[in-house]
């Protein structure tokens, strides 16, 4: 099993800090394939190290010259010296294996691959990889990619990669780590953001993180002091507990990390094939993991860095609990036309553009300006710059909105005095930071955006990112922590694997404290039962999960000779749809009453765990989805959110004065379901409750789906 634990790294790395800066702040680096042809790739790192200033020491290996580039070569591993701290390996991926052998023999522990071939090639591509895995654990040496682009630390100039961005005149050090699953999109993001003024502190390309993992090269960013803002450009998950434990760390430093993430459509989602997958999807369960470890999930490429100094700035300012009301802003225009292109695209996002109430109107007229009460303050024209800053000012000591957007015109771009000025003046006081105060620029004003940026302030150029950024930012931070629970053991006489019988759920979530219908076992020739009609029948069967497509459920079911004409044609339709199916008998219900139906899914899913979902229920739940998911297990605050978060239960929580359900007992039927993540025994794959009846007085589960773990899944 790979250790991913940073604080125990193998043979080579006994501490945290040792892993860190053989990782991320290494003195000496070898090149192993380095090229004395500039035009090859391979040529680069060297290249980009002595351009870029690295005053550490540069190794590189090749047996055909004596220098490049004025630096002394090495003809072999054997013959580096001792104490390299890390090393980039630039050859032939048959060669990788006996490579990784020789750097153990050196004592190099740390040793970046950029040699493809290995799993994203196929069937021998993913047999060669598992080799190294297994040769590079047992010599206690640790493995960046391999397929990775190579990583740079822009403090010190060890640019350890190949990626041409690195051949830009200036790298400009700042305090932005960014870490990326695409060797590409490192480059890619490094030259866009930097265009625009901003500074990095170290960059990262994982390629097949077939040892370290985002999460490990995420904790020591953590530890970095360089940096403070973490940016993650991710495709998929992968070891998501080392990734979490990481992600807690980040935020109780106080780092903020924003995501970028792809696998938003359904297309590009790989979605699953059970019933509760198919609703919430894979992308789901990843919103839920960075929900609930506090990432700042951006849906647009320019915002993931353009938020960063928005979460850095306030990121004690980021909410703590859901509520039920939008967002309040604050709007302050120099241009009518831009101003409108922002806020329409954050009405999409569920804010509000806030009108200042009459009070705060008079006192700003006592204080020389005259603002008028509607949604979006108009200065354009009608104040000087020292206005400007005193409206700022005196907004931001009040309470009727929640953030401050400034939206500036021409101005930002001829004349930043006017617009720009105020701004850093307003947030550099006393009061400046009581909430977050951001800037859309609607011209081209390249030099303003720079003077905010480096001042600290989040900056926009398009409408459409900076309500991505805002929204993002203002999602929730949850408390996750959950009471000690017990765990939990499933009932008697269930099988080890497979599907529990419905009985059997039933029976499961009763002991976790979920009520659940009355019924009775029946058989065709003996279908005497205490339930009260109305009732329902049911099949049992462990193969028959979803019983309406099998003929295996009837309704409003009145009297003994009507539920035995169903028993007989339920028997004959069962049979016809599916004719192998092992029959354990059938289900006597009684039919319960109800103000609406929900779905209570679970499902451990493969990329962060289990998941709990709530969401409408009934036959229709796939037709028009409306849910909401969370990582299990949840506690009853949480559980509180996923109610409000679906909006179906409006109408069971004081809509238009219909009757109100039991809101609370639903909650903990959710805090109850979840728990279903505390079976270690017998993992739970998937279970449901489709239907979960709200009443006025409790809820009720009247059907129950579990789904155990296969052996082969368990090994």
């Amino acid at each position: 099993m790979k250790n991913n634990d940073t604080e125990n790294n193998g043979v080579r790395f006994g501490s945290r800090q040792a892993f860190n800066k053989a990782l991320l702040n290494p003195a000496s680096v070898a090149l192993i394939g380095a090229s004395s042809n500039q035009k090859k790739n391979t040529a680069r790192p060297l290249r980009f190290m002595q351009k870029h200033g690295f005053d550490g020491d540069i190794y590189p290996v090749n047996p055909s010259t004596e220098h490049i580039s004025g630096v002394k070569t090495f003809s072999s591993i054997e013959q580096l010296p001792d104490g390299v701290d890390h090393a980039f390996v630039m050859i032939d991926s048959a060669s990788v294996n006996g490579v990784i052998e020789q750097c153990a023999a050196r004592g190099i522990g740390m040793v970046t691959i950029y040699s493809d071939g290995f799993a994203e090639a196929g069937e021998e591509g993913q047999h060669k990889q598992q080799i190294l895995n297994e040769t590079a654990r047992k010599l206690g040496v640790r493995v960046l990619g391999p397929n990775s682009i190579g990583l740079a630390n822009v403090h010190s100039g060890a640019v350890i990669s190949v990626n041409a961005a690195f051949e830009m005149e200036n790298l400009v050090p700042g305090d932005i780590g960014i870490i990326s699953q695409s060797g590409s999109m490192m480059g890619s993001l490094m030259s866009r953001a930097a265009a625009r003024g901003f500074g990095f502190s170290h960059l990262v390309s994982v390629g097949n993180e077939s040892d370290i993992t985002v999460g490990e090269i995420l904790d020591a960013m953590v530890d970095d002091d360089a940096t403070k803002v973490i940016l993650l450009f991710l495709e998929t998950l992968r070891d998501a507990p080392t990734l979490g434990r990481a992600l807690q760390r980040a935020r109780k430093a106080g780092k903020p990390v924003i995501a970028y993430k792809l696998g938003r459509s359904e297309q590009g989602d790989a979605l699953s094939q059970s019933h509760t997958g198919a609703i919430a999807g894979n992308d789901a369960a990843v919103d839920a993991f960075f929900r609930a470890y506090g990432v700042i999930r951006v849906t647009m490429l320019e915002a993931l860095f353009e938020v960063a100094p928005l979460a850095a700035r306030y990121a004690k300012l980021r909410p703590q609990n859901h509520g039920d009301e939008p967002v309040r802003l604050a709007v302050i225009t120099t241009t009518g036309g831009g101003a409108a292109t922002v806020v329409d695209n954050l009405g999409l996002r569920g804010f509000v553009a806030v009108a200042p109430p009459a009070g705060f109107v008079s006192h700003m007229a006592s204080r020389g300006l005259n603002i008028r009460q509607t949604p979006v303050i108009d200065l354009t024209l009608a104040a000087s710059s020292e206005q400007y800053q005193d409206l700022l000012q005196e907004i931001l000591q009040t309470d009727w909105c929640d953030a401050v957007l400034c939206i500036a015109g021409s101005s930002a771009q001829f004349h930043p005095q006017y617009v720009v000025q105020p701004i850093l003046n307003a947030v550099s006081t006393e009061h400046g930071n009581r909430k977050p105060l951001v800037a859309f620029l609607s011209p081209e004003a390249t030099a303003s955006l720079q003077l905010l940026q480096e001042n600290g302030i989040a900056a926009f150029r398009t409408p459409e990112s900076c309500a991505d950024a805002l929204a993002a930012f203002f999602v929730p931070q949850e408390n996750t922590q959950c009471e000690q629970a017990q765990p939990v053991q499933l009932p008697a006489g269930c099988p080890a694997t497979g599907n529990l019988s419905e009985p059997e759920a039933m029976a499961l979530f009763q002991d976790l404290g979920i009520d659940t219908v009355q019924y009775d076992m029946v058989q065709p020739q003996a279908a005497a039962h205490t339930i009260d009609y109305p009732v329902v029948l049911k099949v049992v069967s462990r193969e028959i999960l979803h019983k309406t497509e099998a003929g295996g459920v009837r309704v409003g079911i009145d009297s003994d000779e009507a539920l035995a004409r169903a028993l007989d044609k339920m028997a004959d339709d069962v049979k016809t749809h599916v004719p192998q199916a092992e029959i354990d008998g059938y289900m006597v219900q009684k039919m319960e009453g109800r103000l609406i139906e929900l779905l209570l899914g679970y499902r451990d899913d493969p990329l962060v765990g289990p998941t709990v979902m709530l969401g409408a229920g009934g036959i229709t739940a796939e037709l028009m989805p409306d849910f909401s998911l969370r990582l299990a297990p949840v506690n009853e605050q949480t559980a509180w959110q996923m109610i409000r978060e679906v909006r179906q239960t409006q109408l069971v929580r004081g809509y238009r004065q219909l009757p109100e359900g039991d809101c609370h007992a639903l909650a903990r039927a959710i805090v109850a379901f979840s728990h279903l993540a505390l079976i270690e025994s017998q993992p739970v794959l998937e279970a449901e409750i489709n239907p979960l009846f709200v009443r006025q007085d409790g809820v009720v589960a009247v059907d129950a789906v579990v789904r155990l773990q296969e052996k082969s899944q368990l090994q």
